[in-house]
């Protein structure tokens, strides 16, 4: 039977993949809006002074860039003047405010930039976080149909495109806009319109090129960023199972699927990286020509008398800090078109909605004494024909049931909904007498404790491990619950202890320790119901004995709904559940249904050997002293 959380292969819907590609791009101007919304959250209230200054400060920068220019050219025409040798020094007045202001144009966004990451980074940490936590409250079928690390890369690349866009978008794009109109209307008021005009055609021109090759490019980017997707979804799916790998001798087989993940991926960085090369090409001729065109105009109307030296080299000088930060803005431009395409998906992460939602007015679970019912219950997951079917049953408080049934008669769909993982279609169910959708989640599952088929653990410490189920217990507490899963001894024999690193899910221990820590974890949590999901079934006979033998222990004095492919470990049970095609067709303690003879009475021959009578040392219900 699988365990709670099965990969549901034939189910899949993949979501990441309509993150990653499905659907219409979102509106260009709304993520940005979506975007700049982040810097007005309460959260960020801190930095309000900042955000003012850094916007004082370009604009500051951008001004004294446009009018250094005409200090030079002042101070040229000072030299170049008749009057020169009566002028005296007075060129080195001009040449000093030149100096001054270039400086102060450059000194200012470096300024600006040293105390405003602090306010990028807040930013980007709040989006990244926000994402993270909505992620992690989804429903479980966009868990289950995740592909692995694409939920993580579609986090990354979101948050990180949150510092470049602000940057770009606040200090590259709008003062580059600011500073042409600074230049326009100097270059009209001091040497003519037709300065203005070219410097402003110049970079009309320039921007229509960049938008419209960028936007070509954006497509490439889009089909790069899913082929990058597949390769590090690849990569780290099969570095994840590497025992699965080793087993079926795929080495070769997985390393031949990451080839030709990663020839798709190289396919469309030389594609992105060639159309990169028209781009900049286009940009250097759309630049180069406007520069000839204001400098030829300048060169005749010096020929003509209508302008001097200075104010030549003032014009060319002015259209050249314009055109300067034109290479950068295009650059600029494609990295926040790409930035886009990265915080789009993020956002389209944050607006999904999860199947199962707490009701506006759910309360706190109550727990008593852990009484359960299912009425009338139907059921079936997404992609299946077939699931729960009119099913009704109840559990006494305090009582011991079993859940036995061939693969895919819906054994574990009965503890997801218990879960509330999912909802059913029709039907209610209660505990202690509370519908479990008029209640919150967490408090819900804060009462149900759970030893699954596989104990999945974080690559931490034991301590970490041990104390998830309630972070805040000591390390008595931690070791009082070790000891009682009869895991006790192991930790002490550690040159360690609790501070011994368990590796990459928990692989640097047995299949037994591993389920001895997810018994500790359930008594440490000390629920009043427990779950106990196919908890010895991978198991060999020896190990399962110590684990049943700290099953019996967690099991002591609470609800407990064991789900079992071994028939011997619930045996005992007060009630015996027999499901098949989604229906209770049996339901009664061990012999009433070895009596019946039916389906239960035949699986029970089939693992038995024939034997009719319940086999010694299975798990029983223990009544607390």
């Amino acid at each position: 039977m699988p365990p709670i959380v099965p990969i549901l292969r034939d189910m899949q819907t993949d979501s990441i993949d309509a993150l990653e590609s499905k659907g219409e791009a979102a509106p260009f101007g709304r993520s940005i809006a979506r975007m700049f919304a982040v810097l007005f959250r309460p959260e960020l209230k801190q930095w309000r002074f900042r955000i003012a200054l850094a916007f004082l400060l370009t604009v500051a920068a951008k001004g004294l860039s446009v009018i250094a220019p005409v200090f030079m050219g002042d101070g040229i025409n000072k030299l170049t003047s008749s009057e020169a040798a009566a002028a005296g020094l007075s060129f080195l007045a001009f040449f000093g405010l030149f100096a001054a202001a270039r400086f102060l144009s450059n000194a200012l966004p470096a300024l600006r930039d040293a105390f405003f990451t602090a306010v990028t980074q807040d930013a980007q940490r709040i989006i990244a976080v926000d994402a993270f936590r909505h992620a992690q409250n989804l429903h479980l079928q966009f868990h289950l149909t995740r592909r692995s690390g694409a939920l993580n890369r579609i986090i990354e690349r979101g948050a990180g495109a949150m510092e470049y866009l602000l940057r770009f978008l606040a200090f590259n794009i709008g003062p580059t806009v600011v500073e042409l109109a600074f230049a326009s209307i100097i270059l009209a008021k001091l040497y003519g319109i037709q300065f203005s005009l070219a410097a402003i055609v110049t970079v009309v021109v320039y921007t229509l090129f960049t938008i419209v090759v960028t936007e070509w490019r954006n497509k490439q980017r889009r089909a790069f960023n899913e082929a990058d997707t597949r390769l590090r979804g690849i990569s780290l799916d099969t570095l994840a199972n590497f025992e699965t790998v080793k087993s079926f001798a795929a080495e070769n087989r997985e390393a031949d699927r990451f080839d030709g993940a990663m020839q798709d991926y190289n396919r469309h960085y030389v594609t992105i990286m060639q159309s990169l090369a028209v781009l900049n090409a286009g940009q250097e001729l759309i630049m180069t020509g406007g520069l000839f065109a204001v400098a030829a105009m300048a060169g005749y109307g010096a020929l003509n008398g209508t302008m001097q030296i200075g104010d030549v080299t003032a014009i060319i000088l002015m259209l050249a800090n314009i055109y300067r930060p034109l290479n950068i803005l295009g650059w600029a431009w494609r990295e926040i078109k790409q930035g886009t395409v990265d915080i789009e998906k993020l956002f389209n992460l944050m607006d999904m909605r999860s199947e199962v939602e707490d009701a506006p007015d759910a309360k706190d679970f109550q727990p008593k004494t852990g009484e359960i019912r299912f009425e009338n219950i139907r059921f079936s997951h997404e992609g299946r024909a077939s699931g729960l079917d009119d099913v009704t049953f109840s559990v006494p408080g305090g009582s011991f049931v079993g859940i036995v049934g061939p693969s895919g008669a819906g054994k574990s769909t009965i503890l997801k909904l218990l879960f509330r993982f999912y909802d059913p279609k029709t039907g209610r169910i209660l505990i202690d007498g509370q519908d479990v959708r008029s209640v919150t989640q967490d408090s819900l599952r804060a009462a149900l404790g759970l030893v699954p088929q596989e104990v999945v653990l974080f690559n931490d410490t034991l301590r970490f491990n041990l104390a998830y189920a309630r972070p805040d217990a000591d390390d008595a507490a931690v070791m009082e619950a070790a000891g009682r899963a009869q895991l006790g001894s192991f930790i002490e024999s550690l040159p360690n202890g609790l501070d011994t690193r368990v590796g990459e899910r928990g692989l640097k221990l047995s299949g037994g320790e591993k389920q001895r820590v997810g018994v500790a974890r359930a008594i440490l949590r000390n629920p009043p119901i427990l779950i106990l999901d196919e908890a010895t079934s991978s198991l060999d006979s020896s190990t399962e004995e110590e684990v049943q033998t700290a099953l019996k222990e967690a099991a002591r004095g609470r609800t407990t709904i064991a789900v079992a492919h071994r028939l011997s470990t619930i045996a005992h049970a007060d009630i015996i559940l027999v499901l098949e095609n989604g229906e209770i067709i049996e339901r009664g303690r061990h012999d009433e249904l070895i009596a019946r003879d039916g389906l239960y009475a035949s699986l029970w021959r089939r693992q038995s050997g024939g034997r009719s009578d319940a086999a010694a040392g299975v798990l029983q219900p223990q009544v607390a002293e």
